[in-house]
């Protein structure tokens, strides 16, 4: 049972009802996580935000959902879990490198030195060294790249404590825990 009410974006007013229709038309559908956080305007106005102006980011949308399962695996965020899965199929990543960006692990050397910074960093909550973000440079990202990684890391903490601490029912295929966290 969610500890929120779902806003549904037909009963929308204002900037969420503008903001939720966005997320029905790329969606299709408007997932619950957006429904809980309709709630408030300024988070939705935000998260959204985020979500565009990460996609449009260097790291490309592949990458992107294998640091979100990641992190949510790590979190134990199964809404994450399950809709990041989803999204990285449809962004043309293979159920076998989904599963392997879950548990932390790619056969890319430089998408695997991504998931090990950016597990680091859900970790030791961002205690890392100059010794972790020169092995992301050796693997060739440069800034620009090794800051996304940090915002991609951000944003998904948002969303996995919103739907952990709101338990946002699933509308996505369930897919398993490994327990990291």
């Amino acid at each position: 049972m969610p500890r929120v009410t779902l806003i549904d974006a037909q009963a929308a007013s204002g900037e969420s009802k503008s903001l939720l229709d966005d997320i029905t038309a790329t969606f299709g559908t408007t997932p619950a996580m957006f429904k809980a956080v309709a709630n408030s305007p300024a988070a939705l106005k935000m998260m959204w935000a985020a979500f565009g102006a990460l996609g449009g980011g260097r790291l490309g949308a592949k990458l992107g959902e294998q640091i979100a399962v990641l992190v949510a695996d790590r979190n134990s965020c199964e809404y994450c879990l399950a809709a990041h899965t989803a999204l990285g199929r449809k962004a043309g990543v293979p159920a076998s490198e989904m599963s392997q960006a879950q548990a932390g692990h790619s056969a890319d050397p430089r998408v695997n030195a991504a998931l090990g910074f950016a597990a680091k960093l859900v970790d030791s909550r961002a205690q890392v060294s100059d010794a972790d973000v020169e092995a992301l440079r050796a693997a060739g990202f440069d800034d620009e790249e090794i800051v996304e990684i940090v915002a991609h890391v951000a944003l998904n903490l948002f969303t996995n404590y919103v739907n952990v601490a709101l338990s946002v029912p699933l509308d996505f295929p369930k897919v398993a825990l490994r327990g990291a966290a």
